[in-house]
Order: structure tokens, then C-alpha cells, then sequence
């Protein structure tokens, strides 16, 4: 069979020139190398692409160097088998002698060779978007900082609006603000453009408009009002432009939404960043760390070093740290469940990091099995494990001087949703589904014919001793107990330990 033919090319990306390295082809080592250099200028990258060509290249590649390799990726994208792009660090981790007259040589060396790993980059429409909303984020941030200005003016004319009212940029609070800058008004007058529940606050808001700007500050505030007032324009502008572009991916957005706490804009950026073709990322757990958004791995000498999220996408990190801390206050959910569950042990930043993690999984299966999100229910981790959860809660009341009656029932059927899955991430282990109520004997109910006594001064109060029969407890975890289907005395029901109470709702008195 005749090999395939194959041609290396390297390419050194700098802001006012490239440097360009072609290898000779795969079997003929004796021949020279080639080597170039050509100006950025659009009409010079083109003579880059013909001599290429010329040149006979199969494959090219290139470092990321900032946003130099971008006028350069698309002059050549599409008119040669294979163009990589390839990170920085990823290229100076591997063996070699790197300088700067031998980074075009070096990085078609390394390609010819087959140690490089190219990263990923989008399709044309996808990156036109991800500029789209990147410059929406950059317009926000700009706002902020306007924003934060006049808030500095005010303070410095010594105008408190933000004391009282919660937004100093609301309808009421720009009347106010506007009437500053023309200086034709007292605070009185002023705080009249009070608003709904702010016209309530009236005497606090003439306190807080008494102050003394000058005619230096009231020019400031001018510029800066224009300003902020031009920046939200210019956001308007660009987000029904990014609603038209997003037109063709209607349908993974819809599907985006269903997840608690991810909005449209919020869908904007996951469609902008990751694309909707998820067979680029092997699995979840790659593209979290093509995100940034799992635990830094660094070990020496055997020694766990610090596990700090690695810098990455700051866009996709910030979007879906905002859309898990939004998950963690919504009622009734799963994610909302998954927040409280470790927030209690790891402390709120860090559990919003780890439902960052999981959000991102989740939104990896949604993409790629094309299915809306599944709740599962605020309930769910309870479900999971219930003896324990009616152990500890029978455990809580007793101490509490209760004595509670525990009735078996009939467990309700689960909604299924024809057609669909739970879609749920793979950071989760799989847990054991418990045996049915079947399995267990009748419970003996604890009855207690009298009431607990009130707690005198001084005494101790002792929970309650049930004096009929223990109540019929299942085994540990392990494998299920086979004893009674194979007719045989059961021998491991020995321990009645009170955390076997699967299976049992509360039904009399006040806690049922």
C-alpha cells in the first residue's frame, strides 16, 4: 500500500509577523527546509496561504498567542487537511530547547513527530457568537464601573440616595440624579420623584439629597449618566442581534432552560462557548476541565498538593457559578438538595463551585442526548437513603420526650415521563436500591398508653422504653437477605439496631 502523503508546516505567530517552518515530506529526509517570513497584513497572509500551497502542506500548527492567531486561522482554515491549534503550555511541557528563532522549526519538529494535541475551535457561526456575548460581557462590566463612579460622586457630594433607597439607578433614583445635574431643584423638591414604596421613605430621601456638589461634580455626573446611558444602549443593540443569530439553535436552548437555575442569557453563553455538538468532549468530566470547573490536580512526592480550580474559560466558569448559586435557592429541587447537602460540610463557596461541576454535567447530557432535564425532587436524597433519614428523625423526637408510632404504607406509583431519562451528571456514585417493605415482617407498632411526663426542675429528661415488642429491623447494607424465599431460618436479624427503620412513615399524633 503507498503511504500517504504528508507534509509538516510550523508556523511562530507574533503581532507584525509570522514565521513559517516547512518540513520536508514524510520520507524524504535529505531535503532542506524551508523557511519564511511574512508581515500580518491581510494581503501578505494571503501570499503565506499560496506559497503553502506551492509548498504542498498537509498540515499545519500554531500556538495561541492571544488573539494574533485569529486573523491567521481564518485565511488558512479550510484550504489544507489538518490546521491545530495548540496551547502554549501544553507545547512547552514537552521535551525540547525552545527559543525564538527555533519556534517555527521546533513546533513543525513536534508536529511531524506527533506529539502535539490540538485544542478545539468552533465552528464560524459559533465563534461569530461567542464574540457577540463576550462583548455583552464586557458592556456590563463597563457599566458596573460607570455605575460604581457616580456612586463614588454621590458620596463625595455627599449625596446618600443609596442609604435609602435599594437602587440608586431605578426610575426614581435617575429623576434624582438628573435633577442633580441640573442643580435647579432643593432636596425637597428632589425627593419628590420618589416612586412607589420609596414615597414612603420621603423625609429620609431630603436628609439624604441635602448635600454640596459643586459645578466640577455636576459635570462629572453628567458625563458619567451619558455614559451609563450609552453602554445600556449599545447592550440592547447587541443582545436582539445575538437573539437573531441564535435562531437556528432554538430547540438545545428550550431544552438548556429546563434546568433550574440556567436563564436564556445564561443559555446565550453555554450555546456561545461550548457549541451544541458534544461528541468534541470524551465525556462531563472532560469538558468540566476544559471549563475549569473541577478540582486542580497537583500531587508531588506523593503529597496532595492544593486542589484550586485552574484558570480556564472565564466565561463558562462565571455563567454557571451564577446559574448554581441561582439553582441553590430555588424550592423543591434536586439541585437545590445537592447545595444544602455539602454546604453544610464544605461550606457555601465551595459547594457552589462543586454545583457548578454538576450543573455542567448536566447540561454536557442534555446537549448530547437531546432530552429536556428530569427533577427528581427536592425528596431525593431522603428517598435514597430513608432508614436513615426516619432513624435520626425518630431518634430527634424521642430525645425531644415523644414517643412516636410508626405504621408501614403502601408506596404511591412514580411519575414516569414517557420517552425520557433523569439526566443527571456522572459525579454522583450509584446507590444501591433499597429492598421493598415486602421483605420485612409486620412491624410491632411502639405504643405508650400514658403521656410522657413533664420535666421537672432539676431532672434529666430520659427518653421513653417501649415495653412491648422491639420493632423488626432489616440487616445492615450488603446483599439482600434471600433466608425467607429459600425457606430457611434467617440467622441475620440479630442486631435490632434502630437505623433499619426502611420503609416507615409517621402516622399518628402530631408528627405524622
Amino acid at each position: 500500500m503507498k503511504p500517504k502523503y504528508r507534509r509538516c508546516c510550523g508556523i511562530d505567530v507574533h503581532k507584525k509577523s509570522v514565521t513559517v517552518c516547512v518540513f520536508p515530506p514524510t520520507g524524504q529526509p535529505g531535503a532542506d527546509l524551508r523557511k519564511r517570513n511574512f508581515p500580518t497584513f491581510t494581503r501578505d497572509l494571503k501570499q503565506l496561504r499560496t506559497w503553502l500551497k506551492n509548498c504542498k502542506v498537509t498540515e499545519i500548527a500554531m500556538e495561541s498567542t492571544g488573539q494574533y492567531w485569529r486573523s491567521v486561522w481564518n485565511l488558512l482554515e479550510g484550504h489544507f487537511e489538518k490546521l491545530i491549534l495548540v496551547n502554549p503550555q501544553h507545547i512547552k511541557g514537552l521535551n525540547g530547547y525552545k527559543t525564538d528563532p527555533k519556534d517555527a522549526e521546533w513546533i513543525a519538529g513536534l508536529l511531524d513527530s506527533g506529539k502535539l494535541r490540538g485544542s478545539w475551535v468552533p465552528p464560524r457561526e459559533i465563534r461569530e457568537l461567542r464574540d457577540l456575548t463576550r462583548q455583552r460581557v464586557h458592556l456590563l462590566e463597563d457599566m458596573n464601573r460607570a455605575k460604581n463612579r457616580i456612586e463614588q460622586l454621590c458620596q463625595t457630594g455627599n449625596i446618600k440616595v443609596s442609604s435609602v433607597a435599594t437602587d440608586l439607578f431605578g426610575v426614581s433614583g435617575r429623576h434624582m440624579l438628573k435633577a442633580i445635574v441640573e442643580g435647579k431643584h432643593d432636596a425637597g423638591w428632589m425627593a419628590d420623584y420618589a416612586r412607589g414604596a420609596l414615597r414612603g421613605k420621603k423625609r429620609e430621601l431630603e436628609l439624604a439629597l441635602d448635600g454640596s456638589f459643586t459645578g466640577n461634580q455636576r459635570w462629572l455626573l453628567e458625563q458619567e449618566l451619558r455614559q451609563l446611558e450609552w453602554l445600556e444602549a449599545q447592550v440592547r443593540v447587541l443582545e436582539q442581534e445575538i437573539e437573531r443569530r441564535l435562531a437556528p439553535f432554538e430547540e438545545p436552548m428550550r431544552r438548556l432552560i429546563t434546568v433550574p437555575g440556567i436563564d436564556r442569557k445564561t443559555a446565550w453563553t453555554l450555546v456561545a462557548e461550548l457549541g451544541v455538538d458534544m461528541t468534541i468532549f470524551a465525556d462531563a468530566k472532560h469538558l468540566a476541565s476544559w471549563a475549569g470547573l473541577c478540582p486542580g490536580n497537583r500531587e508531588s512526592g506523593g503529597k496532595r498538593m492544593s486542589g484550586r480550580t485552574r484558570k480556564a474559560n472565564r466565561y463558562v466558569k462565571s455563567a454557571l457559578c451564577q446559574a448554581a448559586w441561582a439553582a441553590s435557592h430555588t424550592k423543591q429541587t434536586y439541585l437545590s438538595a445537592f447545595y444544602r447537602r455539602l454546604q453544610v460540610r464544605k461550606g457555601a463557596p465551595k459547594a457552589v463551585m462543586a454545583l457548578a461541576h454538576h450543573m455542567i454535567a448536566i447540561v454536557y447530557n442534555v446537549l448530547k442526548r437531546n432530552e429536556e432535564y428530569v427533577e427528581l425532587g427536592g425528596d431525593y436524597y431522603d428517598q435514597q437513603s430513608k432508614p436513615k433519614v426516619v432513624s435520626r428523625l425518630v431518634k430527634r423526637l424521642t430525645r425531644l420526650g415523644y414517643a412516636v408510632s410508626l405504621e408501614p404504607v403502601q408506596p404511591a406509583a412514580a411519575p414516569t415521563v414517557a420517552g425520557s431519562l433523569p439526566v443527571l451528571a456522572a459525579t454522583e456514585p450509584p446507590v444501591r436500591s433499597a429492598p421493598s417493605s415486602d421483605s420485612f415482617p409486620a412491624p410491632l407498632a411502639q405504643s405508650v398508653s400514658n403521656p410522657v411526663p413533664a420535666r421537672q426542675p432539676g431532672e434529666t429528661l430520659k427518653p421513653p422504653i417501649p415495653t412491648d415488642n422491639p420493632v423488626a429491623v432489616a440487616r445492615k447494607r450488603g446483599r439482600p437477605c434471600l433466608c425467607e424465599a429459600r425457606g430457611i431460618i434467617c440467622k441475620h436479624r440479630r442486631g435490632l439496631t434502630p437505623n433499619s427503620l426502611k420503609g416507615f412513615t409517621v402516622t399518628e399524633g402530631t408528627f405524622s
